[in-house]
Order: C-alpha cells, then structure tokens, then sequence
C-alpha cells in the first residue's frame, strides 16, 4: 500500500536521503518527493534505489519511481525486419560519447512549437556534471557527418538508465538504440530502464516489471562491474 503522504526535502540539502521508494504515490504514480539537489552523489544515490528526477521549469525538483517499470533487456532488444533492413543499410554511424552535450541539448528540444521540456538547464548542467565524471554517457547517430539522433543515460553497475532520445530523420532513434543494445549487452549490461510504459518500446522488447523486483535488480546489478572494454571499445556497423 503506498503512502497518502507527500515528501518533501530540504532545498540545496546536499547528500539529503530520499524516502523509500515503496512510499511514493500510486496517483501521480511513483510521484514520491520534491525538492533537494541534483548533485552528483545525489543522482547516483537516487538511481541506485530506483528513483529518478523528472520536473519542469518553474516547478520544484520532483523525485520518480512508478510501479511497474518498463525495462529492456538489452541482449532481448527486439530487430524488425524494416530496422535490421535499415541496419544492414549502412546509412548511419553510431558512435557513444561522442558528444554528450549535443545529444542533451537535441533531447531538449521541444517536438512541437508549444510543447515545453522537462529537460531544464540545471539538468543539462547536472548530467552534464555525471558525464564529466564517467556516470553517464550518450550514443550517437550520425548521418554524412550530421547529428540526426541519439540518446543519453546513466550507467551504474550492470544497469543503463535510459534518459531521453531524438530524432531528426527516420530510424535515427531506432538504430542508435538497437546499436546501443548490442554494445550495452556485449559490455555485461544485463538491465536498461525504459522508466514508464509506451506501446513503442513494448514494440522493441521493453516489458513491465513490478516496482519491488525492479529495486532487488538494482541492489545485485547495482554492485557488478560491467566488461573492461565498456565504454571504450565498441564496433561501428560496417556499411554495405
């Protein structure tokens, strides 16, 4: 049962604990606390115990962890046969940490002219920070030698958090996805958090899995090292 209570956290108190995550709301779902800091030691500390941060501008920080979760598998990534089509291409370049910050800033970008972005500068300056530090990383996928799309998240263990995506041609996303799982699997990552439910990444193999069996995931990936090579040996598709 979760809690009817709302939690709320000192503004600025650095390396402030988050309440467990079985006490967050079932409406908003996972909607859990608000205030506190987006440093370093605080997001790590946040991710490992399944909460992420997700507000908009004007709004206070707001801390996540919705039940169920949607998680990949990333060895299990589903290949249409039009992506493994469009894979076998050649058309795209896939790189990863390339350039995070223009991965963060396309992921920004509102789709439509009145949509806003939760993607505020004080969380572009705050992943930048984790990048900085080797916590969290960016794929990339380019296209003569443009950025057309791409996706950034944070790495803890065995686990990639997915954050956000973009696109600016078709399949963009998809193949720096699909070239993301194929590296992440290859390097020991054995779980990739989607965050909440889409239709679209059920359509790639992404599943539901209960809130509780999500955090006992951590706890065990969480600890494990991922294979020397992550991060830094990793193969571009071959063109054909």
């Amino acid at each position: 049962m979760s809690s009817p209570h709302f939690f709320w956290i000192a503004a600025n108190r650095y390396g402030a604990q988050l309440p467990p995550v079985d006490l967050a709301l079932d409406e908003p779902n996972g909607l859990l606390a608000a205030h506190g800091d987006l440093a370093p030691a605080t997001l790590l500390a946040a991710y490992r115990a399944g909460v992420f941060p997700w507000y908009s501008a004007g709004q206070p920080i707001l801390w996540w962890s919705p039940d169920p979760r949607e998680v990949l598998v990333p060895a299990a990534f589903h290949v249409s046969r039009s992506l493994a089509r469009t894979l076998r291409r050649g058309h795209f370049q896939v790189t990863a940490d390339r350039d995070f910050d223009a991965v963060m800033r396309a992921c920004a970008t509102p789709r439509h002219a009145d949509d806003g972005t939760w993607i505020t500068a004080e969380m572009i300056d705050a992943y930048g920070a984790l990048h900085r530090l080797g916590h969290a990383h960016s794929f990339e996928c380019w296209q003569d030698g443009r950025l057309v799309g791409g996706m950034y998240g944070v790495a803890i263990g065995r686990v990639f958090y997915g954050e956000s995506m973009f696109s600016r041609v078709t399949d963009a996303s998809k193949v720096a996805l699909a070239t993301a799982c194929r590296w992440l699997a290859g390097w020991g990552y054995e779980l990739f958090d989607c965050q909440v439910e889409s239709e679209h990444l059920a359509s790639l193999g992404a599943r539901t899995m209960p809130r509780a069996e999500f955090v006992v995931a951590l706890s065990t990936l969480c600890g494990q090292e991922p294979a020397e090579s992550a991060w830094r040996e990793y193969e571009e598709p071959a063109a054909t």
